[in-house]
């Protein structure tokens, strides 16, 4: 067997690995109340069932196509990692578009503290925040100008939690709804934007000012 495949029963059925097999004690003994070996498909496995404490566990993907099973696993691999960021971090938020609605919202309150062209960038990341609203509501078919408003407005009147619900078309609570998403997905998402557009930005930089060098350099020649 793999190692990683030992290791992975150990943790089931509660056992420790023994190199030697003349060292085997009781207590290293693990606990399962069904070890069979039964045919999937074309092949063989061998199936471990009724741990008392399983640490680790198995599982089966099938679908008649290869690519249904590669859908599955993307799917499947994606709904554990948010599960394991939500459990790590024990923090959630709503999904839905309800935090980019409360995010624009304060971003509106402090853009008109703030003059200049800064209020100009300000105002690019609310677009860019409304971007994610919109689009779910256009994905769902709905009126996106009249879905905005309507978020606008819930949070606006303090409902933090309110998202769209592309099943109605309403404005509601997400939590009650049960659509949440884990605080580190939300927070790397922003994060990661954030950094991209910065780069593209300085990018932009270093090439407008390379440009002014060469033309300053172009008219000192002639």
């Amino acid at each position: 067997m793999k190692r990683s495949d030992i290791e992975k029963i150990a943790k089931a059925t509660g056992a420790k690995i023994v190199t030697n097999i003349d060292d085997i004690t009781p207590e290293d003994l693990g606990y399962a109340e069904l070890v069979e070996e039964r045919r999937i498909g074309e092949d063989k496995m061998i199936f471990i069932e009724g741990a008392k404490n399983p640490k680790s566990v198995t599982i089966l993907i099938r679908a008649g196509f290869e690519r249904l099973v590669e859908e599955a696993d993307r799917a499947l691999h994606d709904a554990l990692s948010a599960v394991a960021d939500a459990v790590m971090d024990g923090k959630i938020v709503a999904g839905g578009g309800a935090v980019e609605g409360e995010l624009t919202k304060h971003l509106r309150e402090y853009a008109r503290t703030v003059a200049g062209k800064k209020s100009l960038a300000i105002e690019a990341f609310i677009r860019a925040l409304e971007a994610l609203p919109q689009t779910l509501a256009y994905n769902a078919g709905l009126d996106t100008i009249e879905i905005l408003m309507k978020l606008r407005s819930a949070h606006e009147k303090g409902e933090k939690w309110a998202g769209i619900d592309v099943a109605t078309g309403e404005i509601v609570n997400m939590l009650n709804k049960g659509v949440i998403e884990p605080v580190r997905v939300k927070a790397n998402a922003l994060k990661a934007g954030t950094e991209v557009a910065t780069m593209i930005l300085r990018i932009d930089d270093v090439i407008a000012a390379r440009r002014t060098k060469e033309e300053e350099s172009g008219k000192g020649g002639k």
